[in-house]
């Protein structure tokens, strides 16, 4: 081609080797100076004419040289003076490139790369550098209520609310229904639980570890027995317990005397035990201080398991309502094995008489008595507990007429009559207060309806 253009057999070695080595815009500019020859379009092709000459050439040696820079950078330009360390330290980081394999991609290979997550950088404080001290020291001055919406922030924050220190004691009053709550509470690590006059339905409980619950109030609430067992046999360090007005099983007083730590309880109008698992249970319960038995459904036999069996160290103790069943007898045994008695509850005991006074002269501690509606004794007769030194107060509600108690009140001046309608013993709130209290103790969490 260049012999009929004109060139010599040099010129056209020359023209080659530029032809090779720069683009196609020196052919373009090279035919445009030749008169008559148009650039030829398309990309520039090899001639196989000068290939069998040019083996060993300079040419050639350039064309393996240049071959192995597109092998090693590519197609792009020369990139002797790239700085790649500044490239590399600038760069966000490399995907981690995870290559999943399987019986169905055997052949064919997939790569999975998360993206690297961007740090924010704020200017202030974030909640997510405060240490966990911190965190529950501001959610302990949060109610009820916005615990619970707080706890579903986050899971760090779910972790948080649902701390052991957080729930120390918590107050349903106020909540009709508890089913699935009330296990959840229980395991959350609550120290103290008061929730009387509710409905409890079978609590779900997501361990089977026992409850580290010390204080609980349970009274006058709608349960079965069987959810009642459920809930008492998880338990191990009771010390304060109120179950007023519920019917109870023999099963219950056995998981009962697994609390072997129980001070107060208050069984008042309880019902469905046996005296012998009601014996069982004071052998048990050792340590037992405040005792409350009044008005339950007993029998002879239920009060000679009490009197024969409770602990010695009893100091309050009601057993008001038994009429007949609590005999003369009964009332010996009972201050023979209970000498540190400091309030002791009678009333409603038809078969009390004067002849009892002795007897209870004994207690030289008592400083509480209340013979309410024991109408075997005269009212003339209570003039003799002026023999009691110790003696505070006497409730002789039903013996003595409202004309008359201004006359007692005269003969027996350091005692106050009748000034306790109801009894407080082993009661978690007593009747005068208007408060939430429970055993003295107010409830950090309470439920707000």
């Amino acid at each position: 081609m260049f012999k009929q253009l004109g060139f010599g057999s040099e010129y056209s070695c020359l023209v080659t080797f530029f032809l090779l080595i720069y683009n196609t815009d020196f052919l373009g500019c090279l035919f445009q100076q030749i008169p008559g020859k148009m650039p030829h379009e398309g990309p520039l092709h090899e001639l196989p004419c000068l290939n069998e000459y040019l083996e060993g050439s300079m040419l050639s040696i350039s064309q393996k040289s240049k071959r192995k820079k597109r092998e090693c950078f590519g197609d792009g330009l020369d990139t002797e003076n790239t700085p790649h360390e500044l490239i590399h330290q600038w760069s966000p980081p490399h995907k981690h490139r995870v290559v999943c394999k399987g019986k169905e991609n055997e052949e064919n290979q997939f790569v999975l790369a998360r993206r690297p997550r961007k740090r924010r950088e704020f200017s202030g404080l974030s909640w997510d550098t405060l240490p966990d001290e911190l965190l529950l020291g501001i959610l302990s001055c949060l109610p009820l209520q916005d615990l619970l919406r707080m706890s579903r922030v986050c899971k760090r924050w779910h972790r948080l609310a649902f701390d052991e220190s957080l729930w120390h004691s918590v107050d349903l009053v106020g909540n009709p229904q508890l089913d699935q709550a009330l296990g959840q509470v229980l395991t959350a690590g609550v120290l103290g639980l008061r929730c009387p006059r509710t409905c409890i339905g079978k609590p779900h409980f997501t361990h089977t570890r026992h409850l580290r619950v010390q204080h609980m109030d349970l009274s006058s609430c709608t349960v079965s027995t069987l959810f009642l067992d459920d809930i008492i046999s998880r338990c191990r360090r009771l010390e304060n317990l109120s179950l007023e007005g519920l019917e109870l099983s023999d099963w219950i007083l056995q998981s009962l005397s697994q609390n072997t730590e129980l001070v107060r309880l208050n069984l008042c109008g309880c019902s469905g035990f046996s005296p012998d698992a009601l014996g069982e249970m004071l052998k048990s319960c050792s340590r037992l201080e405040e005792l409350n038995l009044s008005w339950c459904v007993f029998s002879t036999d239920h009060v000679k398991a009490v009197v024969s069996n409770i602990p010695s160290n009893i100091t309050q103790l009601n057993l008001s309502g038994y009429r007949q069943n609590l005999t003369m007898e009964d009332l010996k045994d009972l201050v023979e094995r209970c000498p540190h008695l400091v309030n002791l509850d009678l009333s409603d005991s038809v078969l009390m008489t004067t002849s009892s006074f002795p007897i209870l002269q004994q207690l030289r501690s008592l400083r509480h008595l209340a013979l309410s509606r024991c109408y075997q004794i005269h009212p003339a007769a209570l003039a003799d507990f002026e023999k009691f030194p110790e003696l505070q107060t006497l409730e002789v509600y039903g013996l003595v007429q409202d004309t008359y108690l201004p006359i007692l009140s005269k003969s027996l001046p350091r005692l106050q009559i009748n000034t306790r309608p109801f009894s407080g013993v082993a009661r978690p709130t007593e009747a005068t207060r208007r408060d939430r209290a429970m055993w003295g103790m107010t409830c950090r969490l309470v439920f707000r309806s």
